[in-house]
């Protein structure tokens, strides 16, 4: 009951926000409203400019399945998507089954040897040292640093290290599972959160809402984060089973026998390699207007770069 409550603030003071000025003004055709909008929210004197709006507008007729949507933003939008895809992969497998990586190497007891609120402490106790020492200072170092170095270098950054901590576990993994080396575990399996977040969990989220034209922008950045969630959905089946050890005997009950942790992992650091290289088709948009990331700009330097050509073919009088 008490949890409805954040979702009920949330959705009053949502209703108190305007439309973004450039939906209401390009897609909505309402220039006169979006300069309204925006001088209650600057609190700054601005006048509409329905001229510019309607052929800003105009030029973004093109639709999503049109060719010249695939010439502009056909790569960045596979590029979106493809990373959320397989940063979704690792991040929540990571994430939905720690306590089961956990108990793999012998940090946790195994279940059955703990009853139900001991097994609940322990598993509380071991993902909130992971969260505070990974997780959240990621996301802030994200926030200090975004404007600073920019998305793509951190996007790049986070799959690169993601891969890197993934292999230091799995590629000596029996030497994590071996008495006295759960510490050292637990210190790289943090890295690989904090490079998640300090990496494609902020940006994968981010670049889309700002690379795409205004008309299209929800859409391809809702594109983008199905195709993430797709990821989720599949792995966290997928790691159920993949996960299992190659031991019929050791498996959880129910399950056939699976890759086991350790090729799983090799699995995971994959998925981040191929989202390494699909950053590759992603723009920075660091210092960039939503226009020139768009493409507005380029019609608008092209409109005038034609009209000075045929003013200079005009002979004079």
């Amino acid at each position: 009951m008490f949890g409805a409550i954040p979702a009920l603030l949330s959705y009053y003071w949502r209703t108190k926000m305007p439309e973004t000025a450039r939906y209401t003004a390009l897609v909505a055709k309402n220039a006169e409203q979006a300069a309204s909008d925006m001088t209650q929210v600057l609190n700054v004197e601005i006048v509409e400019e329905p001229e510019q709006a309607e052929e800003l507008a105009r030029r973004e007729q093109f639709g999503l399945f049109s060719r010249q949507f695939a010439m502009r933003h056909g790569l960045h939008l596979l590029g979106t998507t493809v990373c959320w895809f397989t940063l979704d992969i690792a991040f929540y497998s990571q994430n939905l089954f720690q306590k089961d990586i956990y108990a793999a190497v012998n940090w946790l007891p195994k279940a059955e040897t703990m009853n139900a609120l001991e097994e609940m402490f322990k598993i509380s106790r071991a993902q909130t040292l992971v969260a505070l020492c990974g997780t959240i200072p990621g996301y802030w170092f994200t926030v200090f640093f975004i404007d600073i170095i920019g998305r793509f270098a951190i996007q790049l950054g986070g799959f690169f290290f993601m891969t890197a901590f993934m292999l230091g576990l799995a590629v000596p993994y029996h030497h994590w599972t071996t008495p006295g080396n759960h510490a050292g575990f637990v210190v790289m399996y943090a890295f690989t959160f904090f490079f998640a977040n300090f990496g494609p969990n902020s940006t994968t989220f981010i670049v889309p809402a700002e690379i795409f034209p205004a008309r299209l922008r929800s859409t391809c950045h809702g594109i983008s984060a199905a195709a993430g969630k797709a990821g989720a959905i599949i792995w966290s089946f997928g790691f159920l089973y993949a996960a299992q050890s190659t031991d019929p005997k050791k498996t959880d009950a129910g399950y056939p026998p699976g890759i086991g942790v350790r090729n799983s992992l090799f699995m995971l650091a994959g998925c981040n390699v191929v989202g390494f290289f699909f950053t590759f088709l992603v723009p920075e948009s660091k210092g960039k207007s939503l226009e020139e990331l768009s493409g507005e700009n380029e019609d608008e330097k092209a409109s005038e770069t034609s009209a000075a050509a045929d003013y200079r073919s005009i002979p004079p009088a």
